[in-house]
């Protein structure tokens, strides 16, 4: 899969971005020490003035690329949907029973995340951690419903959908197979936080993952309605 997944481009919808950064190297410099300076700072003390000294470039060779540090985010959080939707169908790609395709599916959605040296400019593991911690903001807005519309969000709920049909191919008299699949990739994010700052509150830990407490509880949900 690997080998695959060095040739292909992660795709972010283009409304995202005024100017592609995958396209030159300042812009996969702007990705890799955006991701480096949010992990370290968090996203609300993060700025383009200080990513551009991080970067050692001015602040407004950052606007080229986006408008505002809120679509920076949205683009982090699509093209690491995107990153995982093309994990999940290499690894679902031949099973064919849907049972376990929909537990791979919901492992590769789940599990906590490892460095892929396919994108060199992309740490994926703390990407992973901005996701879990910050993912939240990029559609916690006013304008969650008109960036909507743009297809901001259509990697995410592309991906969602994916999962929804599996749901439904283990069982197709499920009512809630959309609200099941948003619930798993939502909810493994939750408890990967809560894993890791309120413990006292989860059962997932060193030992449960919450990609084993996902996969449990999605098999018993499917079964006690089927």
């Amino acid at each position: 899969m690997r080998s695959l997944l060095s040739n292909l481009k992660i795709a972010v919808p283009d409304k995202i971005y005024l100017k592609d950064p995958e396209s030159s190297k300042l812009g996969k410099r702007i990705i890799e020490h955006s991701i480096l300076l949010i992990d370290q700072i968090g996203f609300d003390s993060f700025t383009f003035k200080k990513l551009g000294v991080e970067i050692g470039s001015n602040e407004s060779s950052i606007y080229r690329y986006f408008e505002s540090k809120h679509k920076l985010l949205v683009y982090l959080t699509s093209w690491y949907w995107a990153w995982i939707e093309y994990q999940m169908v290499f690894a679902t790609l031949n099973i064919n029973d849907p049972q376990d395709k929909l537990l791979k599916a919901i492992e590769v959605v789940t599990r906590t995340i490892e460095q892929d040296d396919s994108f060199s400019h992309i740490n994926e593991v703390l990407l992973h951690k901005i996701i879990i911690n910050e993912s939240s903001k990029s559609y916690l807005t006013k304008a969650v419903d008109t960036e909507n519309k743009e297809g901001y969000f259509s990697v995410y709920k592309r991906m969602i959908t994916r999962i929804k049909d599996m749901i439904l191919e283990v069982n197709t008299n499920y009512m809630f197979a959309s609200s099941l699949a948003s619930t798993i990739v939502e909810g493994a994010l939750h408890q990967h936080f809560l894993k890791e700052h309120f413990t006292s509150i989860t059962n997932c830990n060193a030992d449960v993952s919450p990609s084993e407490f996902f996969k449990k509880i999605t098999l018993s949900t499917l079964k006690n309605d089927a």
